[in-house]
């Protein structure tokens, strides 16, 4: 491996870590929006 192979293999670890961060945030985002939206209807 050189060091740009090192450089996008990094890259690629960081950005796949991110996108499960984002994924898990919208998830709880969305699960908390349908909580309120039944509370608001009862």
């Amino acid at each position: 491996m050189n060091g740009f192979d090192i450089v996008m293999v990094i890259a690629i670890i960081l950005f796949a870590r991110l996108g499960v961060r984002l994924v898990n945030g919208y998830i709880k985002i969305k699960k908390e929006q349908k909580d309120d939206s039944n509370v608001k209807n009862i």
